[in-house]
C-alpha cells in the first residue's frame, strides 16, 4: 500500500526536530464540573442506546459562567503528547471590574485632539468588556500579517478577528462567559431568556447598539421571506418560532412556548445567533445595525420595494435581497457599521484584504487601555495553499494556522530560527479530522443508493480502512485512529473510547469481506472487484474531495487502496470546495470527505450534522427536512429520525439532561456508521500554528474548536508586538 512520499522524506527530520523541541509534557487539568441542582436523570440501557427521561423539580437561574457541565469520569485516549503542544491558556474576563481611567491608541488620541471623534470615555461607555491579557499588558502599534485564499475565505476573519457574539467561552471551552452582552439569564421554566447589553456600547460609526437592533433583525430580516425563506431550527422550538421582545434600550428577551435551555450555547457559539459579523451575508446573526440598514429595506425606504429594486439594479443585483445582504457584509461593505475590534478597510475581493482598528471597540485591558493593541489586520491573497505555506515558512506571517499543512511541519521546524517564528500545535477535540460522509439521499443510481443506505455495507467499508497507516502517513502519527466519536473529555462523548472510538472502526478486512459476501456481493471481476447486483458491471463508488485544510485527496487515494482488499472500487474526484458544496446541496454526490466540524459540541457548531439543510452529512434532503421542521425535504427512516428527535429535544433540556440525550444520539450515529471516521484529535485542521517570536500574548495552546473559533478563542484583541522600529526606535 502507498504511504505518503513526503512523509517518508520528512520522517527522520521530524523525529530529530520533535526531540529537540522544548515544551511541557503535562496534560492540562480538567476543570471542576458544575452541577445543576434538583435534576433527576433516569437511564435505561436498550441496545447500547440510553433512553433519557428528565424530571426538573427546580431549575435555578442559569449563570453565564456556569452553563456547561464537564464529564470527567470517562476513559480518555489521547495521541502521544508532542513537545510542541503546550498547556491551554487564555484571557480572563473581569465581570465586576471597570478601570478607573481609560487610555487609547496614539492615532485615536490624535483624532480626539482634532475633534474627529469623541473621547474614549464617550466612545466606550461605562460598561466596557474588560479582560486580563494572557501574559501582560501590551503596547500599541503594528499590523498583523496573515494569508487568505480568495473571496470565499470569509471564515479566515471570522475565526480570527470578526467575532461579535453576545457570549463567548473561557479558554478551556467549558464555561460560557460575557462578551458583547454583559450577562444572560434563563428563567426557571426555560421559556424566557433575558439578554443584558452594555450601557454606552456603540457601533463603529458611533450609533448606539441597543435592543432596537435585535427587533429590526428579527422582524425585518429574519421573518422576511425574501431575506430568509427557511426559518432556522435554532429558533424553532416546539414547532413555533421564538419571539424577540424589547424590554428597554439595553434589555432584550427571547421568548418560547417550550423550554429553550440551549439558547446560551447558541449565543456563544457558531449558530444562526452568533453575531452580526459572521452571518450578515445570510441575514442571520441575532442583531444588525438598524440605523444603517433601513436605508436599503423596502419597509423603510420611500417608494418601497420599487425604490429598493432600483438601488439593487444600479449596483448590478437582480433582486433586492442579495443587494441587502451585500450591504450587510462585513467582508465587502467598508461603510457597514460593526461591533468587531477591527473593521473593514479594504474588502475581501482585493488582493490585500485589510481591517483597521475600530475607534468604538468595547474591549479594554484591566489597565484601562482600549483594545485592540494592533492597528490593523492585513491578509494577503495566496494563489494556492502551497503558496500560503511557503510564505509561513519564510516568516511572512505573524500568526497563522488556517490552511497550514501538517505535512509541512518538519520543514516549518527546520526553518523556524531563520524565519523568527515558533511552531505550536493545537489538537482538535472533535472525532474526525477527515470523515467519509455517505449520502443517504443519493438517488441518481438505484444500485448505489441501495448500498449507501445499508448500515452493514457502511460498516463493512469502515472495517476495510487501515487507519493506523493513514495516521502515520497523513497525520505524522499525531492523531487517534477510529470512528467519528467526539473526544472523551467532551460533554457529548457517548462513553469509553475503547468501546465507541473502535466501534466498526478497527481494520478487519476479513470480517468486512464476510459482511459484503453476506449482503450478496459475491460476484467479482478478473481483478477481484465486486460486481453490481443488477448485473451492470463493476460496483464503483464515487468519493469527492477538496483541498483546503489538508490533503483530503491523498486520504481518498489511501482509502481506495484499502478498499481494494475488500473488493470495492472507488473513483476519487478532487474539486474546488465551493463546487463540492454545490454538489452536496444538489444531491449529486455519493461520498464526501469532510471534517466533523462541531462534533465535540453539536449545539455549538451544528453545521455538519444538525441543523444544516443541504450541507448535512446525513443527506441534503434530510437536512432540509430537519431545518424546515418537516415542511420541506424528505422524512428520514426511523433510526435517523430518532437522531433528529433527540437533537431537537435537547434544545429544550437543561444542560445535564441535554448531555445525556446527546450521548444517546451519538451511540446511534456511531452504530449506524452515518459517518465513517478515519483519524481525529490531531492539529491538522487549523492547529498547526506559526507564531512570530515578536508577537506578545500568544497562547502556548488555545482550544481548537469550530464552536469556539480559534484563534478568536485566545482573543487577538490583546495580541501585541513586543518591539516595533516605528514605535521603539530600534529592535534586536
Amino acid at each position: 500500500m502507498k504511504v505518503s512520499t513526503m512523509f517518508k522524506v520528512w520522517l527522520p527530520l521530524l523525529i530529530v526536530t520533535l526531540a529537540l523541541a522544548c515544551g511541557s509534557d503535562a496534560t492540562p487539568a480538567a476543570p471542576e464540573p458544575v452541577v445543576i441542582e434538583k435534576e433527576v436523570i433516569k437511564e435505561v440501557e436498550v441496545e447500547k442506546v440510553v433512553e433519557v427521561e428528565t424530571v426538573v423539580e427546580v431549575e435555578k437561574v442559569v449563570e453565564v459562567e456556569k452553563i456547561v457541565e464537564v464529564e470527567k469520569s470517562m476513559e480518555k485516549m489521547e495521541p502521544s503528547r508532542s513537545p510542541l503542544i503546550g498547556d491551554i491558556e487564555g484571557i480572563t474576563v473581569l465581570t465586576d471590574f471597570v478601570p478607573s481611567s481609560y487610555s487609547e491608541a496614539p492615532e485615536l488620541a490624535a483624532m480626539v485632539a482634532a475633534g474627529d471623534i469623541p473621547s474614549v470615555e464617550e466612545r466606550v461607555g461605562s460598561e466596557p468588556l474588560v479582560i486580563r491579557p494572557i501574559h501582560e499588558i501590551g503596547k500599541y502599534g503594528g499590523v498583523w500579517r496573515r494569508g487568505f485564499i480568495g473571496p470565499n475565505d470569509t471564515a479566515n476573519a471570522i475565526r480570527a478577528v470578526n467575532h461579535d457574539r453576545l457570549l463567548f467561552w473561557n479558554p478551556e471551552g467549558t464555561e460560557i462567559v460575557p462578551h458583547m452582552a454583559k450577562g444572560v439569564e434563563v428563567s426557571d421554566d426555560g421559556k424566557t431568556t433575558t439578554i443584558h447589553l452594555r450601557k454606552g456600547h456603540k457601533w463603529s460609526d458611533g450609533a448606539p447598539f441597543t435592543a432596537d437592533d435585535f427587533i429590526f433583525w428579527y422582524e425585518d430580516m429574519y421573518l422576511n421571506d425574501d431575506l430568509n425563506p427557511v426559518k432556522r431550527a435554532e429558533l424553532t422550538v416546539g414547532g413555533e418560532q421564538a419571539v424577540f421582545k424589547k424590554v428597554d434600550e439595553t434589555t432584550v428577551q427571547i421568548i418560547t412556548t417550550e423550554p429553550y435551555y440551549v439558547l446560551p450555547t447558541y449565543l456563544s457559539s457558531t449558530s444562526a445567533l452568533s453575531g452580526h459579523a459572521r452571518w450578515g451575508r445570510s441575514a442571520l446573526g441575532g442583531f444588525a445595525p438598524a440605523h444603517y440598514l433601513k436605508q436599503f429595506h423596502p419597509n423603510y425606504v420611500q417608494g418601497g420595494l420599487d425604490a429598493v429594486m432600483q438601488m439593487a439594479e444600479d449596483e448590478g443585483f437582480d433582486n433586492w435581497a442579495d443587494f441587502f445582504k451585500q450591504k450587510n457584509s462585513v467582508f465587502h461593505n467598508t461603510e457597514l457599521p460593526a461591533l468587531t475590534a477591527w473593521i473593514l478597510e479594504k474588502p475581501i475581493t482585493e488582493p490585500v484584504w485589510v481591517m483597521k482598528r475600530n475607534p468604538y471597540s468595547i474591549w479594554m485591558d484591566e489597565a484601562g487601555n482600549q483594545l485592540p493593541y494592533m492597528d490593523k489586520v492585513q491578509m494577503t491573497l495566496g494563489e494556492d495553499l502551497e503558496v500560503l505555506n511557503l510564505r509561513a515558512i519564510a516568516g511572512e506571517f505573524d500568526q497563522q494556522a488556517r490552511h497550514m499543512d501538517l505535512q509541512k511541519l518538519p520543514v516549518m521546524l527546520e526553518n523556524a530560527e531563520q524565519g523568527n517564528y515558533t511552531v505550536r500545535l493545537d489538537p482538535t477535540r472533535h472525532g474526525g479530522d477527515a470523515m467519509l460522509c455517505p449520502n443517504l439521499n443519493y438517488d441518481a443510481d438505484p444500485e448505489i443508493a441501495n448500498w449507501l443506505t445499508n448500515a452493514d455495507f457502511r460498516r463493512a467499508l469502515s472495517l476495510g480502512i487501515d487507519r493506523d497507516q493513514i495516521n502515520e502517513g497523513l497525520f505524522l502519527g499525531l492523531g487517534v485512529p477510529g470512528s467519528i466519536a467526539p473526544g472523551a473529555d467532551t460533554i457529548y462523548s457517548p462513553g469509553p473510547e475503547s468501546e465507541w472510538r473502535t466501534l466498526w472502526s478497527t481494520h478487519d478486512p476479513e470480517l468486512a469481506n464476510q459482511m459484503l459476501d453476506g449482503l450478496g456481493l459475491t460476484e467479482k471481476d478478473s481483478e477481484g472487484y465486486r460486481m453490481r447486483a443488477d448485473g451492470r458491471g463493476r460496483l464503483v463508488l464515487e468519493m469527492q474531495t477538496y483541498l483546503s485544510f489538508m490533503n483530503f485527496t491523498e486520504l481518498g487515494e489511501m482509502v481506495k487502496e484499502h478498499w481494494r482488499d475488500i473488493g470495492i472500487d472507488v473513483d476519487v474526484r478532487e474539486m474546488e470546495r465551493s463546487l463540492a458544496s454545490q454538489r452536496r446541496q444538489a444531491n449529486e454526490h455519493q461520498f464526501h470527505v469532510e471534517v466533523t466540524w462541531g462534533a465535540e459540541d453539536m449545539y455549538g457548531h451544528p453545521i455538519v450534522f444538525f441543523p444544516s439543510g443541504g450541507s448535512s452529512c446525513f443527506g441534503p434532503k434530510y437536512g432540509v427536512w430537519f431545518q424546515s421542521n418537516g415542511e420541506a425535504g424528505e422524512e428520514p427512516p426511523a433510526q435517523l429520525a430518532r437522531v433528529f428527535e433527540l437533537y431537537r429535544k435537547g434544545m429544550t433540556l437543561p444542560d445535564k439532561a441535554r448531555a445525556e440525550a446527546g450521548k444517546e444520539l451519538w451511540r446511534i450515529v456511531l452504530d449506524q456508521v452515518y459517518g465513517i471516521g478515519t483519524v481525529g484529535q490531531t492539529p491538522a485542521i487549523q492547529g498547526v500554528r506559526v507564531v512570530n517570536n515578536n508577537l506578545g500574548n500568544a497562547a502556548a495552546r488555545h482550544i481548537n474548536s469550530a464552536a469556539k473559533d480559534n484563534p478568536a478563542s485566545s482573543h487577538p484583541e490583546q495580541y501585541y508586538f513586543k518591539c516595533l522600529p516605528e514605535r521603539d526606535g530600534s529592535c534586536p
